[in-house]
């Protein structure tokens, strides 16, 4: 036979009020509605709630039972603690039904007496000591889904609709919760959404409970709506920023595209990268226009216009590092970003004057003559004392860099550098003429603390040198992977490569700072910096015209905001052009990570396996970010 779970649910419409009902109060108790404190005088007690076959339905009655959650903050009177405990019996209920158990009851004692007794009210009124009350769940057998079944008009996309109710976890002999049975519903109607449909309807739900099968059967009728494509946007909430510029940037990525919360993400994406908002909320219309088109408004909440900040790095054969910056966000007030930054490094291991100094102007523009293009134009000095060269001079570049995807972008531009370079104090004037051309994938799931995904670049930067008329081609490609092993970002293996190599010249050709170099925090550690490779009579780093490196870390989370890794890095540089040539040096080691917003706070420690002459026991790295 076919019953409601309670009297007079005969129909549908009846049943699914009991559904929700029963949904709403499976949630933790603070989503409950707080009851007025009545006026003194009050009755002490002391409140539970008990199930005896069941330690988790006993913490979520618990949590649901006004008479517990209510008991210090709304101190009530005889009369009020029996009706708040009458009150507790159906919404207790409600919360067993959600949990499966449609054939539950639920009892109550106040003072070891049941509620109607009618001495009950005197005896509280009397009370100086905390009475008890006790609410016993017996939950009965769990009911199970029975049949379910899904309509769906217009029919064809029935199958990913079906396909969703099954992945959701909802199926004949699961649990009757009803938890479960709205994650379905709101898989199907994702399921649409995500094949192009943004407005379907439950056009009728029917769910119905059998306490003779002790099963729940549930009907649902489905409208798919029409596939649609996005409208032109809008865009509200600006106070500085330039709407037209907004309008352009979202309308690009979804403007006329079929309709998908994903590319709807990636419009709201491309107003959070513009740097100049805290919060973007992308709302879509509830019905469509003319042409089956959706209307998109993007709400958006400015940034303070001006940022400071700053890091500190320390290696043990490095020293200590100290960079700040300044950064106005909104210049002009088209999303232009000006950012002042300054750095030394080297500030421990030798002194003051002979530390290694850089400050650079960085202007970036979202659009370049109204084109899907951003400008980065830099210029800066640097003043470089390392123990493969010196260096004085100043640099500059504008790149224009385009995104072909949500993931892919292309860059080309100048970039000139002109100064002094050489060793022991000789420096030789150089002034070099370059133009870059590169290529960059993101598919990772944080830019700061990636747990699966995949990152490459690709960059070849010709140079000619204005001393000489010489010319040559600096290639790099890197590129990093990582496997969440676990599932859940606790457990995650990176990888990482670079190679790269100097075409067109000699190795004596090759100024200085364009050879390539290997070993520190961020290449392979345990070596000191730029160590790994050729060196001269004074046991010095040469450079060399090609690159190899890889690296593999184990990243293991262990409790809240801490995790440790382990590594091992290796790498060779070689005056070849070949990658590979060189002798590879390996190191290993491990470390410990702080988990923050703007990313992990890393101390590593690594130890050289293959040393070189004069190359320490081993090295110890501090700073901010994941390694690679």
């Amino acid at each position: 036979m076919i019953s409601p779970p309670y009297p007079g649910a005969l129909r549908s419409t009846t049943a699914r009020g009991a559904f929700f009902a029963a949904l709403a109060l499976a949630l933790p108790a603070a989503g409950l509605a707080q009851e007025a404190a009545p006026e003194p005088p009050s009755v002490p007690y002391t409140a539970e709630v008990t199930a005896p076959d069941s330690d988790a339905l006993a913490a979520l009655g618990n949590a649901v039972a006004q008479t517990v959650t209510l008991r210090e903050r709304a101190p009530t009177d005889a009369f009020g603690l029996i009706g708040r405990v009458r009150a507790d019996l159906p919404r207790l209920q409600d919360a067993m039904r959600a949990e499966g158990y449609w054939g539950g009851s639920v009892a109550a004692t106040i003072a070891g007496r049941p509620l109607d007794d009618p001495a009950l009210p005197a005896l509280l009124q009397a009370a100086t000591a905390p009475v008890p009350v006790v609410l016993t769940l017996t939950p009965g057998p769990l009911y199970r889904i029975g049949r379910v079944t899904v309509t769906v008009q217009p029919p064809d996309d029935a199958p990913a609709v079906l396909a969703a109710v099954t992945e959701s976890g909802l199926a004949e002999g699961e649990p009757a919760r009803t938890a479960t049975v709205t994650a379905a519903e709101g898989a199907m109607t994702d399921a649409l959404r995500r094949g192009g449909h943004p407005t379907p309807r439950i056009e009728d739900r029917e769910i119905w409970v059998d306490h003779d099968r002790r099963a729940m059967d549930i009907t649902w009728r489905i409208a798919t709506g029409p596939v649609a494509t996005f409208a032109r946007p809008t865009v509200t909430g600006e106070v500085r920023t330039n709407a037209g510029l907004l309008e352009r940037t979202a309308a690009r990525q979804i403007e006329g595209r079929e309709y998908s919360p994903a590319t709807l993400e990636r419009g709201r994406r491309a107003l959070v990268a513009l740097g100049v908002f805290d919060s973007v909320r992308a709302e879509p219309a509830t019905e469509l226009v003319p042409g089956n088109r959706l209307p998109v408004t993007f709400h958006v909440t400015e940034r303070p216009l001006r940022a400071i900040g700053g890091t500190i790095s320390w290696e043990t054969n490095y020293g200590l590092g100290i960079s700040a910056f300044w950064e106005h966000r909104n210049l002009f007030g088209g999303a232009e970003r000006l950012r002042l930054e300054a750095e030394a490094t080297r500030l421990t291991e030798t002194d003051a004057p002979d530390a290694t100094y850089r400050a650079f102007a960085t202007l970036t523009v979202p659009e370049v003559l109204g084109y899907d293009a951003r400008l980065i134009a830099r210029v800066g000095a640097v003043r470089e004392f390392l123990d493969a060269y010196d260096r004085q001079a100043v640099v500059a570049s504008a790149l224009a860099e385009h995104s072909l995807s949500p993931r892919l972008a292309v860059q080309a531009g100048p970039t000139f550098e002109a100064g002094r370079i050489g060793r022991d104090g000789n420096l030789d004037p150089y002034s070099l003429l370059g133009v870059v051309g590169g290529v960059r994938w993101d598919g990772t799931t944080s830019l700061l603390n990636p747990t699966s995904g995949q990152r490459a670049s690709v960059t070849a930067t010709p140079y000619w040198s204005m001393q000489d008329g010489s010319t040559f081609t600096r290639l790099l490609a890197t590129g990093s992977t990582y496997f969440d092993v676990s599932g859940d970002g606790g457990s995650v293996l990176a990888l990482r490569a670079a190679v790269g190599s100097v075409v067109g010249a000699s190795f004596d050709q090759i100024i200085l700072d364009k050879r390539f170099y290997a070993g520190g925090g961020g290449s392979v550690r345990g070596y000191t910096y730029q160590s790994i490779g050729p060196r001269d009579a004074q046991n010095r780093p040469l450079g060399g015209a090609s690159l190899l490196e890889l690296s593999a870390e184990w990243r293991q989370r262990i409790s809240g905001p801490w995790a440790a890794v382990a590594f091992v890095d290796a790498g060779s540089v070689s005056e070849d052009v070949m990658p590979g040539t060189g002798t590879m040096r390996i190191g290993v080691g491990g470390g410990i990570r702080y988990n923050t917003a703007i990313g992990p706070i890393r101390v590593d420690i690594g130890m050289p396996l293959n040393p070189q002459t004069g190359d320490a026991a081993y090295a110890l790295y501090v700073g901010i970010g994941q390694a690679f």
